[in-house]
């Protein structure tokens, strides 16, 4: 078996999930071919760092991210920190030829992300985007639906991806909601719903955005009787158009009162149509036109497909029928990006999507401070 040393750019929340699908991967897939190895973990402090490493095992705890991306006993640099990070992070994995597994966004902005994008020649590793959405079977099985035809020519959709988690004033200004950091909402969820829907429709032509700061200051994280200003948006909604025509909205929300995790989406064609109902990953809902409709109703209607935890092999922990949670998305994902680089093929979303990713995180927030179309 061929074991792949890793090295962790931070272990806060999205760090201790990347750190549960490497050790977890034995469960999962019933495969000998390879591994990972958790070496190394880079945190701000020395002191989180150690205790991270204790945690899985690792051998090193770092607080300079090239003790990582510059060791030659790393084969795979997994970037979990903050956006703002991740542009010199990567710059560095790249140079040294790494195989890179990169939490979203790619970086905190545009520019930042253009250096990515002139460095994709001269780079020769495997790298994936963590966008887990994609990997639950529902998701996988509408896409393969849409590819089949048999929704017929798109004529509109909506897709939504909402939390509460800043809907109450009282939360303090962590990185998240600082733009300073590459927070916001466009960057945290927007970018997910985003993908997600450009994965089963395809390109996007144009778009129009509108997004809002629901309240423009909040407490510091560390004084909470201390009030700062707030620079990076709540909630987003966008209107996008595909190439045909066909029009759509996409929404993404932190200020979602009541909402969890919430990722939806409705896409209407000629032929038929399908749905993803909120906090519902285990059922897709499709509706064939074709299916008669006499007598009295026939068979046509909404069919709920159970996709479950239906991957194909070497997947199959731990039951087909259980219901999906969160976290097997991320399994499947980190197991997507490990399978390639073992076989040396291409996975995907790269980073060569995440730059395209970032591009429409642009788009959006050039619509959104210009209140017009934008083409894409």
């Amino acid at each position: 078996m061929k074991i792949y040393n890793v090295g962790i750019l931070g272990f806060g929340f999205i760090g201790k999930v990347h750190a549960f699908a490497h050790l977890n991967l034995p469960l999962f897939f019933a495969q000998q071919e390879f591994a990972t190895r958790i070496k190394a973990v880079c945190t701000s402090r020395l002191e989180t760092a150690s205790l991270g490493a204790a945690q899985v095992g690792a051998d090193l705890a770092v607080t300079d991210y090239r003790a990582i991306t510059e060791n030659p006993d790393i084969d795979i640099v997994d970037i979990c920190t903050p956006n703002h990070l991740h542009c010199e992070e990567l710059l560095s994995a790249m140079r040294h030829q790494k195989h890179i597994y990169c939490d979203k966004p790619l970086t905190a902005t545009w520019q930042e992300a253009l250096k990515i994008q002139a460095a994709l020649p001269d780079y020769h590793g495997i790298s994936q985007m963590t966008l887990q959405n994609r990997f639950f079977p529902v998701t996988l099985r509408a896409k393969q639906i849409i590819d089949e035809g048999r929704l017929g020519k798109i004529l509109e959709f909506r897709a939504s991806y909402l939390h509460s988690g800043s809907s109450d004033p009282a939360t303090p200004l962590k990185w998240k909601l600082s733009g300073a950091a590459g927070g916001g909402v466009v960057a945290d969820l927007g970018v997910h719903i985003l993908d997600l829907m450009h994965f089963l429709l395809g390109e996007f032509s144009e778009l129009n955005a509108m997004t809002r700061i629901a309240y423009p200051q909040r407490p510091s994280l560390e004084d909470p009787q201390k009030l700062l200003t707030v620079d990076a948006e709540d909630n987003m909604l966008v209107t996008v158009r595909l190439p045909d025509g066909a029009i759509g909205s996409i929404s993404a929300s932190k200020i979602a009162t009541g909402c969890e995790d919430e990722v939806s989406f409705e896409i209407y064609g000629n032929k038929g149509a399908l749905k993803l109902l909120p906090m519902e990953l285990h059922r897709l809902y499709y509706y064939d036109c074709s299916a008669s409709g006499a007598p009295l109703g026939g068979l046509r209607g909404w069919t709920a497909i159970d996709c479950g935890q239906r991957y194909d092999p070497p997947a199959g922990f731990p039951t087909p029928k259980a219901p999906i949670g969160w976290l097997r998305g991320h399994q499947q994902c980190m197991y997507n990006f490990l399978s390639a680089v073992h076989n040396r093929q291409p996975a995907g979303p790269d980073l060569a999507h995440g730059v395209y990713l970032q591009k429409l995180l642009e788009k959006v927030k050039v619509s959104a401070a210009s209140r017009q179309w934008v083409s894409i």
